[in-house]
């Protein structure tokens, strides 16, 4: 069975084009399944699981305590396996289609507040080559939106500081184009003349943002150092890289942008995922409406 993961790993690299992150959650997924089936079910071949066998699977995660959203997502990766399995003819009949996704309740993202946001972005220290460089990430963070992941991979090459955006490539390898505002094309600038040269070293490349190494900013990289603002800022929400992509929808949402035009630069599928953000908005518009008027 581990050669037919194998397979099906390679085809979503090369035919769909999934991202690393996306491609190791269906591995994890499907490692973790099939030896189940082997030994638990004592099942050898993959044309031999059957919708018992899943479901036994599927139960034996919820024993294990696993979330409704982690069951889900199992369950995603397991149907589109089998799907595969049945397209290139190695199993007769597909054993997950009849197989119900669990309800999740779905959270809404927590969002900073402008005051938040400005007081994060005030604490790196700009007269220094790594402040430089954190500021620089932070406002091109909050400008555009892009996951972290899009902001480690961006090269010097896709910053257009004198035409005002930024070119990205996102799930999928589909390229988008984002404006961006004049606060962030202002610390990039800052950054590329005075930080990333006293950072780079001999084989540096044309990474944007370089770590202590010289090397391309890892998304753990990241982490660490946004974790590590947030508590300089006293921020006591939880920070998390994708918190700032929320705050960028969130707030455009808020000041009349439309929602097609937010879904377009955050790079959504779906415009029902970018329509979590409305919901934010109006909680949040409660918020205030009850903190501040007299008869709330």
């Amino acid at each position: 069975m581990k050669d037919h993961v194998q397979d099906f790993i390679h085809y979503l690299i090369v035919e769909r084009g999934l991202s690393k992150n996306t491609v190791d959650s269906y591995r994890r997924d499907l490692e973790q399944y099939t030896l189940y089936m082997e030994k638990v079910e004592s099942i050898d071949a993959v044309g031999k699981i059957q919708r018992a066998n899943i479901v036994g699977y599927l139960l034996h995660l919820k024993e294990n305590g696993k979330a409704a959203t982690t069951i889900a997502r199992n369950i995603a990766s397991i149907r589109s396996f089998h799907q595969y399995l049945l397209r290139e003819k190695i199993s007769d009949a597909d054993p997950s289609v009849h197989i119900e996704t669990p309800k999740t309740e779905r959270k809404l993202p927590k969002v900073l507040s402008m005051k938040e946001v400005e007081a994060l972005l005030d604490v790196p220290d700009s007269h220094q080559p790594f402040g430089m460089r954190d500021k620089a990430m932070l406002e091109l963070l909050y400008a555009t939106g892009i996951r972290v992941t899009e902001l480690v991979s961006l090269d010097q090459s896709d910053v257009h500081l004198s035409m005002g955006f930024l070119r990205c490539l996102g799930k999928g390898n589909k390229e988008r184009i984002i404006p961006l505002g004049k606060m962030a094309a202002s610390a990039i600038q800052v950054y590329l003349e005075s930080g990333r040269p006293a950072l780079q070293k001999g084989k540096s490349g044309n990474a944007l943002f370089l770590n202590h190494h010289g090397n391309r900013l890892s998304r753990q990289g990241f982490w660490k150092i946004l974790k590590h603002l947030a508590q300089k800022a006293n921020i006591e929400k939880e920070l998390t890289p994708h918190t700032l992509r929320h705050s960028f929808a969130t707030h455009l949402l808020e000041n009349g942008a439309d929602l097609r035009a937010v879904q377009e630069m955050l790079g959504h599928a779906d415009i029902s995922t970018t329509q979590i953000y409305t919901h934010v908005s109006k909680t949040r518009l409660k918020d205030i409406y009850a903190a501040y008027h007299p008869r709330a």
